[in-house]
C-alpha cells in the first residue's frame, strides 16, 4: 500500500470540499493510505511576492513536517504543489538559505533535510500508479463524452523545477481523462491561464479571460471542462456561475474535478464524489456513463 502525506492548502478545506472527498474516496479504491499531518500551514504562496523569505519558510516548514514522518507529500492544488517543489529546489541549492530556514525551524525541533518528494494528485494516479492499474479499477466508463482538459499553470512552469509533464506539448492529463472512455479534445486555448489569479485585482479581466476560455472549449466541441486545481475549480465553476448572472453569458461550459470524472467510472455513488457541491450542475454527466 502506498502511503503519502495528505497536503490539503487552504482553498480546499474553505471553499472545494468536494475534490477532497472526491480524491480521498478514490484513492481509497485504489490502496494509497493518506496521512493527516494537521500542523501543516499555508503553502506560502500568497507571500512569495511580497515576503519571499516567509514564503520560503512556510513551505520549509510542511516539507520538514512530512519528512519528520518520512512520508512523500501529496497535493490537490497546483499552486500549493508549485509553491513547495520551487521551496524544496531552492532549500537544496542554496546552502545559505537552507541554513537560515532551518535555524527558525529547529525552534520547534524541525529540520528540513530534502529527502521526501512533493507530488501532484495527478502525477500519483499516472506515475506511481499507472494507468494499468487504473483500468483494472475502472467498473463502467463513459461514451461519447468529450472533455477538455485544464492543465493550470503552476504544475507546468517552471518545468526545470515542477517536473510534471512537457510544459508545451502536455499529455499527462489527457491520458489520465481517457482512461475514462471519454474524449480528450483538442483546443486552442488549452493552456492558457484560467484568470484566478487576477480575481479581486482585475475582475473584468479575470472574468475575460475565463469566458474566452469557455467559449474556446465550446466551440472545440467539450461538453466539460476538467481540472485538478481548486483556483481553477473556483474560476470555471463559481466564478463562471457568477458570469452567467452579471453578464448573462450562454455559453455554459461545466467544469468537473478529475477525481469526480474518475470515481464515476469506478463505480463510487456520485454524492461521495460531491458532485451535488459544484455551483453549476454536472449531474447530468452520468446520462454519459455505459
Amino acid at each position: 500500500m502506498m502511503k503519502f502525506a495528505l497536503f490539503l492548502g487552504c482553498n480546499i478545506p474553505a471553499r472545494v470540499q468536494q475534490y477532497d472527498m472526491s480524491a480521498r474516496a478514490v484513492l481509497d479504491m485504489l490502496n494509497v493510505d493518506l496521512v493527516d499531518i494537521r500542523e501543516f500551514n499555508c503553502c506560502g504562496y500568497p507571500m512569495r511576492n511580497s515576503d519571499f523569505e516567509a514564503f520560503v519558510l512556510f513551505s520549509a516548514r510542511n516539507l520538514a513536517l512530512a519528512e519528520r514522518k518520512g512520508l512523500d507529500m501529496v497535493t490537490l492544488c497546483k499552486c500549493c504543489f508549485g509553491s513547495l517543489k520551487k521551496a524544496d529546489h531552492l532549500m537544496k541549492e542554496d546552502t545559505s538559505l537552507r541554513d537560515k530556514i532551518n535555524s527558525l525551524l529547529a525552534k520547534e525541533g524541525l529540520s528540513y533535510g530534502g529527502s521526501i518528494e512533493v507530488k501532484h494528485f495527478l502525477s500519483v494516479l499516472h506515475k506511481d500508479i499507472g494507468i494499468s492499474a487504473l483500468k483494472e479499477k475502472i467498473t463502467g466508463g463513459f461514451k461519447d463524452l468529450k472533455i477538455a482538459t485544464h492543465y493550470g499553470c503552476h504544475a507546468l512552469r517552471p518545468s526545470d523545477i515542477t517536473q510534471f509533464d512537457n510544459p508545451t506539448a502536455p499529455v499527462l492529463f489527457d491520458q489520465l481523462v481517457e482512461v475514462t472512455g471519454a474524449k480528450s479534445i483538442d483546443w486552442p486555448l488549452k493552456l492558457e491561464c484560467c484568470g484566478a489569479p487576477l480575481l479581486g485585482i482585475n475582475d473584468d479581466l479575470s472574468m475575460d479571460l475565463t469566458q474566452k476560455k469557455m467559449v474556446d472549449g465550446k466551440q472545440s466541441g467539450a461538453d466539460y471542462l476538467c481540472v485538478a486545481c481548486p483556483y481553477c475549480q473556483l474560476q470555471f465553476d463559481t466564478v463562471q456561475d457568477m458570469m452567467i448572472s452579471i453578464r448573462g453569458t450562454d455559453h455554459k461550459l461545466p467544469s468537473i474535478l478529475f477525481p469526480q470524472l474518475l470515481g464515476l467510472v469506478m463505480g463510487i455513488e456520485g454524492k461521495a464524489l460531491g458532485i451535488d457541491m459544484n455551483q453549476i450542475d454536472i449531474s447530468g454527466i452520468e446520462a454519459f456513463l455505459s
